[in-house]
């Protein structure tokens, strides 16, 4: 099996570091607008990637995390005049059932941020006490400029340069004229409690951990010090798991943070990339009025995981008709699944091989039911049932 790197920009043979055992991480939702369809291609990608290891015969310990204490948390709550905990845990709630209801698995761990403050204080106390952080003014900064290799992900997503990455740093949250800082693409490890938030007790006074530390202080104490497989949407790469890569592999003194790092493509609404900021979002909720989760989670699959693209309603109407034909690959099958098509289940396993291809791996089922619904092969149509389900699909 190949997959992108997006920290290689290439293809690479995927190899656990342990044999048998893929360690996979996985960036989870800010809850506080959910769940939208550029979650769901990123959850829907992950969980098929987690499907197919599986039935390629790995055991997957997947962990997620909820980011449940953030900036866009915590003002979305004054919007609303609702305590920004109870916004948390109903966003994230919401966001599990739609979750659930589109065959997505949960994760082995859901981390939430606020549960694991401890393991992120200790990552900050040795990233001060080897010289690549600084505390200012009740905060810990991490120092870019302790770091030669700072930037490794942004170089690699082309941002070379330092102004390169602290325009895009600028617009994904930092704050440049911050007077604490030494430099203004340093990024926050801990942040000192402004009046009317909530914060914890620290080595450097009440406040509350910087988004970054978050993940790497997450995905370590449930995975170990290095990653097989770290992932999230594209929008990610630079700054986060950038940022991500510097205090972790400073913090244990081992490289490579993840061996893997792959990115969703952004999906987009009226030519316009979907967000929360931007309000063009399409809600799978509402998708779920008129669509079934199947066909929901078929047109996400007709989508590379890793391509930007824009749902359109015949994407939905041709994802439907896909259902049908599979479902009528069901009935002539029946509930027991017997016989095989050695055939079409390595053409199955050669697109999902080649950096999980499965808008070819669902073209390759949906041409066989189509054949088979013509020509009752009942062996061929115990096989497209078989390889559907690992699809996460049901039928």
């Amino acid at each position: 099996m190949k997959l992108f790197n997006t920290l290689m920009q290439s293809l690479e043979e995927f190899v656990p570091i342990d044999d048998k055992t893929v360690r996979m991480y996985v960036c989870g939702v800010t809850p506080y607008d959910t769940t939208h369809l550029g979650h769901a291609f990123t959850y829907v990608s992950f969980d098929t990637l987690l499907r197919y290891l599986e039935f390629l015969g790995y055991t997957v310990n997947y962990v997620q995390n909820v980011t449940d204490v953030d900036d866009d948390v915590l003002r979305k709550a004054r919007e609303l005049g609702m305590n920004w905990r109870e916004l948390g845990n109903r966003e994230t709630e919401r966001y599990l059932s739609d979750m659930d209801t589109l065959n997505v698995r949960r994760p082995n761990v859901y981390a939430r941020a606020t549960e694991e403050i401890p393991t992120m204080i200790e990552i900050i106390l040795t990233l001060l006490a080897r010289g690549y952080a600084y505390e200012s003014g009740d905060s810990v900064y991490f120092s870019v400029k302790q770091d030669p290799e700072f930037g490794v992900m942004a170089r690699a997503i082309g941002l070379n340069g330092y102004h390169a990455m602290l325009t895009i740093a600028n617009e994904r949250g930092n704050y440049p004229d911050d007077p604490r800082k030494r430099d203004p693409l340093d990024f926050v490890l801990w942040q000192a409690q402004a009046p009317g938030e909530p914060a914890w007790p620290s080595p450097w006074g009440p406040g509350r951990p910087g988004w970054h530390i978050e993940c790497s202080a997450m995905s370590m104490r449930y995975l170990g010090e290095q990653l097989d497989i770290h992932g999230g949407g594209a929008d990610l790469a630079f700054p986060h798991h950038t940022c991500e890569i510097a205090q972790s592999e400073h913090f244990t003194g081992k490289a490579p943070f993840a061996r893997f790092w792959m990115h969703t493509g952004m999906v987009y609404q009226e030519g316009e990339k979907m967000s929360k900021s931007l309000g063009n979002l399409t809600l799978v909720s509402n998708l779920l009025k008129d669509y079934s989760p199947h066909a929901i989670r078929i047109m996400l699959q007709n989508h590379h995981y890793r391509y930007p693209w824009e749902c359109f309603p015949a994407d939905l109407q041709h994802a439907t008709e896909t259902v049908a034909l599979f479902q009528q690959v069901r009935t002539m099958v029946g509930k027991q699944i017997n016989g095989e098509d050695t055939m079409l289940r390595d053409q199955f396993k050669a697109a999902m091989d080649n950096d999980l291809n499965t808008p070819q791996a669902l073209l390759l089922l949906r041409e066989a039911a189509e054949t088979v619904v013509a020509g009752d092969d009942i062996h061929t149509a115990a096989e497209i049932l078989r390889l559907t389900k690992v699809l996460g699909l049901t039928i």
